[in-house]
């Protein structure tokens, strides 16, 4: 079942790190330093100030979430290999998949439920996104709205910079950050919307 399409009310510490959220490189890119003192900062308490966290694991991953955002890889490793969950491997696998370790990300993504619920809204939300672009090869799959960590790896790996195909696989990886980041932070306090 889908999560509500509800846009997501955060807090403003999290407001403040999201919006407008950046159409991020595939690759590492740069972290913003700028925003480091704002990053270290985070505590479950400054996520969701005045509510109780119900799932700590899933308020870690907003956590490495976040990190991963502002391009600070090995902060976002750090905390997402300590998430023991599939979530926490599906952070795992875009961290890899963004520093260039394709088959490392991959085996994250093994580790990842089948049927995660990320993956019919990014089904959907491919579907969307490719309809747009001439799609063919690898992108034919995803546009047919079956999400594929596996493929959507292969596509960025593939993408030539400057490319159609890199706008798409950026857009794209940032559907994927809103979505999983949405899932985690409305399960990590039990926020209406989410099916448990």
């Amino acid at each position: 079942m889908l999560e509500t399409d509800e846009p997501v009310r955060y807090s403003a510490a999290v407001h403040a790190l999201v919006e407008p959220l950046p159409l991020n490189e595939l690759g590492p890119g740069q972290p913003h330093r700028a925003l480091r003192p704002q990053l270290e900062a985070l505590s479950h308490a400054a996520l969701w100030p005045g509510q109780t966290v119900v799932d700590a694991q899933l308020a870690d991953c907003c956590r490495a979430g976040l990190w991963l955002l502002h391009n600070y890889l090995d902060e976002s490793h750090t905390i997402s290999q300590s998430v023991e969950t599939s979530t926490g491997s599906f952070w795992h696998g875009i961290m890899h998949r963004r520093e260039g370790d394709y088959s490392n990300a991959k085996y994250w993504f093994r580790r990842v439920d089948s049927d995660h619920r990320v993956f019919e809204q990014l089904g959907l939300d491919a579907k969307g996104v490719l309809g747009r672009a001439a799609s063919s090869g690898s992108a034919a799959k995803l546009a047919a709205g079956d999400w594929d960590p596996f493929t959507f790896v292969d596509l960025c790996r593939a993408a030539r910079p400057g490319s159609t195909d890199e706008t798409v696989c950026r857009e794209l990886q940032q559907l994927e950050w809103r979505r999983l980041f949405d899932h985690c932070y409305r399960g990590a306090v039990g926020m209406k919307g989410l099916d448990r």
